[in-house]
């Protein structure tokens, strides 16, 4: 793409560079929003077509100067038939049609290439920028853009060709016709065409602000059913729907307050414009100044007719450059937001490989790391330092908002850190490739996410050349094999939509056999076992097992119990270190980690009846 500097892929088009500049906001962008320079990659193939029909506009003109030939033909001579004449209108015929299929064609072609090139473009940089803006924009969002505004420029491609060839060429060939047939007559229909362009921009005044409020109510409507939908769940068990179905009501009627203000605004003359524009107006003066001249003596019979059936063609032109208008409007929206996406700022692209293979390097380091999600955030991170041993296991633990998810999401450059560093094996991660970092790095999140394929082709991801074999493999090492044998399909199954067919606990191990296919030397888990359930948890505990054997692992966790035998313990509150050492040492101490520790215990020993140790508890209760 223009703006990385990176090569476009063979066969594509490159899509046009945005503005990269921050300071340009969304609102200056939206202002200079133009479809026309997002469709620079097919803008060859659009004019080709805008150039077909236009030769379809043509051949339809040439048809009605060919039947006033033949009508003046059988007036001087009405015993002999004009076939030279009749065979013109034909073959003029047949080339309208023909071009006019030959434009519907070139157009929607051109449009099918377009929406494939921005598509690609989108996702291709959305991979690119920081995860913070991926999750700030919204997944919804993010989705509208690539689907819903894309299709509007499919639209836009594909239906306005026609339009233009309508818009522009028909009236000024028309024009110079009429006034090279009659000067008077052409000035008739000239004075129609003024009188319906004047009351049509009466009636669209207000129309920008009114198409921006009315694309603002609908997106709330939207907004307001997909919230609906979403949180049946919640709405049926809290408030029966008062307060969701409120809000969905609200975002209804605040849409019809926004098309009645609109019909009451350019109503009247909206419609009286389309009347006076429609062929009849016109058609009736001219006819009427027709018989007024011809009965002078001062219009051939001829000529009068091939102005009636060319005027129309005046009046009828403003009808598709109003609509042309109204796309242009409509288009331009879904262009900005699409441009706002083109312009997020990427992430550096490193081009270094591996890290070094040093071994006197620690695997993982931060060094002075200080990290905010936003500028105008407070940092989430304040100056973290810390190494991890190669074959080391290093757990993260703190309180809530503590950093340790930060820290973990840091490593593949999910965001990149204010200030500082983070280095594999002494390779800053900013001089690494994208393919080079991923490659050193395996993660395990506690919500696994799988995609709607099969099991296999879910554990395959990030190996897809992976054979049979080894995806077994992979499955029997994460305790997952027992129960993708038993599904009808086996390892052919769809998992279905984020892995809805799949309980929490297989949706983890499907993910640890992903991580053990990878065969990556460092190892990421941010509490992997936190929505195991008691029947789960065992067989987890093993895959992970498995999965760390002989692998440098980071580790974020909540059950405490899971890190005793940790080589290293860091533990964090409000974005910084507070402690560091190992299980034994830190309990000693009586700081935050003890403090974590006891209510850990506590909370393992609670039941209905309140908070029960073995040392509350009576002994002939405990017997």
């Amino acid at each position: 793409m223009a703006t990385t500097g990176q090569s476009v892929p063979q066969g594509h088009a490159a899509i046009p560079p945005q503005n990269d500049d921050p300071r340009t906001d969304a609102a200056t962008r939206r202002r200079r929003a133009s479809p026309w320079r997002i469709l620079k990659p097919v803008q060859g193939q659009i004019r080709f077509a805008m150039a077909i029909s236009a030769g379809s506009a043509l051949f339809g003109l040439a048809v009605m100067v060919l039947l006033m030939g033949v009508v003046q033909r059988l007036l001087e001579a009405p015993d002999q038939v004009p076939w030279p004449w009749f065979a013109g209108v034909a073959l003029c015929t047949v080339g309208a049609y023909v071009a006019r299929l030959g434009a519907f064609n070139q157009a929607h072609y051109a449009a099918f290439r377009l929406e494939r090139i921005l598509r690609e473009g989108l996702a291709g940089r959305l991979a690119r920028v920081s995860l913070g803006y991926v999750e700030t924009q919204g997944a919804g969002a993010l989705a509208k853009v690539i689907h819903d505004d894309v299709k509007a420029l499919h639209v836009f491609v594909a239906d306005s060709t026609p339009l233009y060839a309508r818009a522009y060429v028909t009236p000024v060939v028309t024009l110079v016709l009429l006034v090279a047939l009659d000067l008077r007559l052409a000035l008739v229909a000239l004075a129609v065409l003024a009188l319906g362009y004047g009351i049509l921009t009466r009636a669209q005044r207000r129309r920008r602000d009114m198409v921006r409020a009315y694309n603002a109510a609908r997106e709330k409507v939207s907004a307001a059913v997909v919230e609906y939908v979403q949180a049946m769940p919640v709405v049926r068990n809290f408030d029966s729907g008062k307060m969701s179905f409120g809000r969905y009501q609200a975002a209804l009627d605040g849409y019809l307050a926004v098309m009645l203000d609109w019909y009451r605004a350019a109503g009247f003359p909206a419609r009286f414009s389309w009347l006076v524009l429609s062929p009849m107006p016109t058609l009736t003066l001219v006819l009427g100044a027709g018989l007024w001249l011809t009965a002078l003596g001062d219009l051939a019979p001829a000529r009068w007719l091939g102005v009636l059936l060319l005027c129309t063609g005046m009046a009828e032109s403003m009808m598709p450059m109003m609509m042309l208008r109204h796309m242009i409007e409509k288009v331009a929206l879904s262009v900005a937001r699409i441009e706002e996406v083109m312009a997020a700022p990427e992430l550096d692209a490193g081009q270094g490989g591996a890290p070094a293979a040093d071994p006197a390097a620690p695997a993982l380091s931060f060094e002075g790391v200080t990290f905010s999600y936003g500028p105008d955030l407070a940092p989430a991170l304040h100056e973290i330092s810390f190494e991890v041993a190669r074959g080391s296991v290093t757990a993260l633990v703190g309180p809530s908002g503590a950093g340790k998810t930060t820290v973990a999401r840091l490593i593949p450059r999910f965001w990149d850190v204010d200030a500082g560093r983070i280095a594999l094996g002494g390779t800053d991660i900013r001089a690494m490739s994208t393919d080079a970092l991923l490659q050193q790095v395996a993660f395990v999140f506690q919500e696994s996410f799988l995609f709607a394929d099969t099991i296999a082709a879910n554990i395959r991801i990030g190996r897809p050349g992976a054979s049979e074999a080894e995806v077994i493999a992979a499955a029997r090492a994460a305790q997952a094999h027992g129960f993708i044998e038993a599904l009808p399909q086996g390892y052919d199954t769809p998992v279905g939509e984020r892995g809805v067919f799949l309980s929490g606990g297989q949706r983890q191990r499907i993910a640890i056999a992903r991580a053990l296919l990878q065969n990556r030397p460092i190892l990421v888990l941010d509490e992997a076992t936190a929505f195991a359930d008691p029947e789960n948890e065992a067989e987890l505990i093993a895959a992970l097992s498995a999965l760390m054997r002989g692998r440098t692992v980071i580790m974020v966790a909540h059950r405490l119990a899971t890190i005793r035998d940790a080589d290293q313990i860091l533990v964090f509150d409000r974005g910084r270190i507070a402690e560091r050492g190992r299980h034994a040492e830190l309990v000693a101490q009586g700081g935050l980690y003890a403090r974590l520790w006891n209510n850990y215990e506590t909370a393992q020993n609670w039941s209905l009846g309140g908070a029960r140790s073995p040392a509350a508890v009576p002994n002939e209760e405990v017997a």
